[in-house]
C-alpha cells in the first residue's frame, strides 16, 4: 500500500492550502492508497474521518504533528490533545506508553543553504542531535526539504539504526505524492498503520 504518511489541510492547519476533498480527488488520480492526515498539534475526528473514506474510497489514517521545545514529532496511534509545547522526551514517553510510534519529521530541515562537508558536522555530532535519542522513527524523504537535508537525515538514521520512513509534508496540493511509505500488507485500521510502522516491512517511494 503507498500511503503517504504526513500531510496536512486547511482549515485544521492555517498553513495548508489543501481543501480536504480535493485531496482525496488527487490522491486517487495519483495512485495513492491512503494518506494519514498530520495536521499541526490538531486531530481529526474519527468518524469525520471515517465518512470521508467510506465516501470516497481511499484509506484515511489520523495522526499528528506536534512541535516540542527540539523539533516537531509525527505521532501514530496517540491521541492526547496537547497544545502546549512540551519535550520531546515526555512527548514521546506518552506515545509510548500508549503504543503508539513516533517519527522526527524533518529533523535537519534548516541547512538550507549549507552542505553537510560545509558546516563541518560529522555524522556522529548529526547523530546526537537531542530529538533522536527519543523518537521510534526519522522521516528521511520529506517533500519541503532540500535533498541534501533528506540525505543527512538518511544517514543518521542509517548510523542510529532507527526505522526510516517517508512523507511529503504536503501543504499544497501538487505536493502529495512527493514521497511515499509502501508497506507490504493492507492496513485497515489505524491500529494497522501502527503495528506496520513498528514491523519496519515497508520501502519508500515516489510518485512525482
Amino acid at each position: 500500500m503507498r500511503i503517504d504518511l504526513h500531510v496536512h489541510t486547511w482549515p485544521k492547519s492555517q498553513c495548508s492550502k489543501i481543501n480536504p476533498k480535493d485531496l482525496i480527488r488527487e490522491a486517487l488520480r495519483i495512485g495513492l492508497d491512503g494518506f494519514c492526515l498530520t495536521e499541526h498539534q490538531v486531530l481529526w475526528d474519527m468518524e469525520e474521518v471515517r465518512k470521508l473514506a467510506e465516501e470516497n474510497g481511499v484509506r484515511i489514517f489520523r495522526g499528528n504533528e506536534f512541535t516540542t521545545a527540539q523539533g516537531d514529532v509525527l505521532t501514530f496511534g496517540f491521541y492526547e490533545d496537547i497544545k502546549e509545547i512540551i519535550t520531546v522526551s515526555e512527548l514521546c514517553e506518552r506515545v509510548r506508553a500508549a503504543g503508539g510510534f513516533s517519527i522526527a519529521a524533518h529533523p535537519f530541515r534548516g541547512f538550507k543553504t549549507f552542505g553537510f562537508g560545509q558546516l563541518e558536522m560529522s555524522l556522529d555530532q548529526a547523530g546526537k542531535k537531542k530529538i533522536l535519542q527519543f523518537v521510534d522513527a526519522v522521516e528521511i524523504r520529506n517533500g519541503r526539504v532540500t535533498e541534501n537535508e533528506n540525505e543527512v537525515a538518511c544517514a543518521v538514521a542509517r548510523k542510529l539504526e532507527l526505522r526510516a520512513t517517508a512523507g511529503s509534508d504536503a501543504h499544497e496540493l501538487d505536493a502529495l505524492g512527493t514521497w511515499v511509505t509502501v508497506f507490504d500488507e493492507e492496513l485497515e485500521t489505524e491500529d494497522d498503520l501502527v503495528d506496520a510502522l513498528k514491523s519496519g516491512r515497508y520501502s519508500i517511494e515516489t510518485l512525482r
